[in-house]
């Protein structure tokens, strides 16, 4: 029985790094930003965002490709600071959160590509249509404590779409040529999150 117990004790031990290196990190929405932009009427950006989601990553330290990303974005919440053209962000011609109220990203592949600097491969659905998209993360920070105790990281990641491969197809000729709003639209998430 002794001996069980000093094999037990010895495996335990081996098997603690492995478990220490990987921790559990929630998106802190108080302190991040998902947001967007995209081309109207071929002269100007408009940029908007999303005021509610959730988020964790599932953070190895010891291999940060082994690392894994979910996030859940809440289309009813999005917010460019026009009550009107958020009303019809919200309907049929777009986003449609009636019948589809969240957009995900689920994690797939991770690489490193440089110095501080990821490629974060995943899955996003949107609209009912999930593709796969990729991520380009920078400067994931190092552990900071803040005043209360809490350990905080942080990192921004970026991303391109064409609206059109996720059924968002609505659009306006204009007089003068073009469209009134670009199909291509550019993703930025300045995140912080929280140690669980």
């Amino acid at each position: 029985m002794k001996r069980f117990i000093k094999l037990l004790a010895v495996v335990t031990t081996l098997a603690l790094p492995a478990f220490a290196s990987a921790s559990t990190w929630n998106i802190d929405t108080d302190h991040s930003n998902v947001g967007f932009k995209v081309r109207h009427l071929m002269v100007s950006n408009v940029k908007g965002s999303f005021d509610k989601y959730t988020g964790t990553v599932e953070l190895n330290d010891k291999d940060i490709t082994k690392s894994k990303v979910n996030v859940t974005i809440d289309t009813t919440s999005v917010n460019t600071n026009v009550q009107k053209r958020d009303e019809h962000l919200r309907s049929s011609d777009f986003f449609d959160v009636a019948k589809y109220p969240t957009m995900t990203f689920v994690s797939q592949k991770i690489a490193t590509v440089g110095k501080d600097k990821l490629k974060v491969t995943g899955d996003l659905t949107l609209h009912g249509v999930t593709r796969q998209v990729v991520l380009n993360v920078d400067g994931l920070s190092k552990e900071s404590k803040d005043p209360w105790g809490n350990i905080r990281r942080g990192a921004t990641a970026s991303t391109t779409i064409n609206r059109k491969d996720f059924g968002l197809v609505w659009n306006a000729a204009l007089e003068t040529g073009g469209v009134a709003v670009g199909e291509e639209v550019t993703i930025t998430l300045e995140i912080e999150m929280i140690k669980k």
